[in-house]
């Protein structure tokens, strides 16, 4: 039998999506292909997804309308689904992670699961009903599933962990040397945007996204800007729909080494032509942030990886990444 699909007269997108689907001619085919894959509930695939990870990428927008991308870790099973509209969340932020200070009861919180050693990914996005000291519920606002494209592998090891014990933690505006030379080695990272208009019916929300590329796709122009070549993708333009309504993002860094989290918030723009998109080869557009305000938390994910299996885009030309 067939999951059904989006039921709602209105689109599964908001005026931002539409209006860059719109622009780039694909606003007819988005519109089916959504109303096809994105749902108000989580289908069995994605609940039992979701039961087998040890960790979450997490999207949640703070007091001040800066959004933050975080990682939930706990062993599996941390994730369940008592039915197909409620996530519960038996988990407590890491030591220093933005989620200490975001989560509360009514917020509007965005979900990556993705399993970087499968290379399999779903989002989910939804309001916190509840809270609790070990944990929180989500009620479903919208799932759907993305391609495995551009996501690295690597194999994880989980090692024992108390959340809440104290790391180093370096808050700046600025980034220092360290922060660059990190930024500039990375292959993976997350990005976490919203739009939370009333008008934007259920399309409203927060999102959380994969970035990935070769290690030096990220370009590190100076103390304060970043900028990602952007290429082709599923064109459903969630992140940079919420962009166009909303400039805000929160991007999250993961050393993969070391264990370190750089969580940065800032305001991000969409470069859509020019000569300097042809300096970044296959480069559709460019994305810059422009940081405000980061953390960085030494060794604080207890998970260790391998190196990441790259030959499945050994025939890729440029720093490719996913949207």
């Amino acid at each position: 039998m067939a999951i059904p699909g989006w039921t709602r007269t209105e689109s599964p997108f908001h005026e931002g999506e539409l209006a860059i689907q719109t622009r780039m001619g694909a606003l007819e085919r988005m519109d089916k292909q959504g109303r096809r894959v994105i749902r108000e509930f989580l289908p069995e695939q994605h609940r039992q997804f979701f039961s087998q990870l040890p960790y979450v990428i997490v999207g949640t927008v703070d007091a001040l309308n800066n959004p933050w991308a975080s990682i939930l870790v706990g062993q599996p099973g941390f994730l369940a689904s008592p039915d197909d509209r409620t996530l519960q969340v038996t988990a407590r932020p890491l030591y220093g992670d933005p989620l200490v200070r975001t989560l509360t009861d009514g917020i509007d919180i965005g979900f990556l699961g993705i399993e970087l050693h499968t290379r399999r990914r779903n989002r989910m996005n939804g309001m916190v009903t509840a809270t609790t000291p070990h944990g929180f519920e989500v009620r479903v606002g919208q799932s759907f599933g993305n391609c495995p494209q551009y996501i690295q592998a690597r194999q994880y090891e989980l090692e024992e962990f108390d959340p809440t014990t104290p790391k180093p933690i370096h808050e700046f505006t600025l980034l220092s040397e360290l922060e660059r030379t990190a930024i500039a080695a990375s292959d993976t990272f997350f990005i976490a945007t919203a739009y939370q208009a009333e008008s934007a019916g259920r399309a409203s929300g927060v999102d959380v996204s994969h970035r990935g590329g070769k290690p030096g796709f990220v370009y590190v122009e100076d103390d304060q800007t970043l900028t990602i070549p952007d290429f082709s993708g599923n064109c459903h333009f969630n992140t940079f729909g919420n962009l166009e309504l909303n400039p805000n993002a929160g991007l999250l860094f993961v050393d993969f080494e070391q264990g370190n989290l750089l969580y940065l918030t800032g305001i991000a723009e969409v470069i859509w032509e020019g000569e300097e998109i042809r300096n970044y080869v296959g480069s559709e557009r460019l994305l810059r942030f422009h940081l405000k305000r980061g953390y960085r938390v030494e060794g604080n994910l207890p998970l260790r990886w391998s190196a990441p299996d790259f030959s499945p885009f050994l025939d890729a030309t440029g720093p490719w990444q996913s949207r």
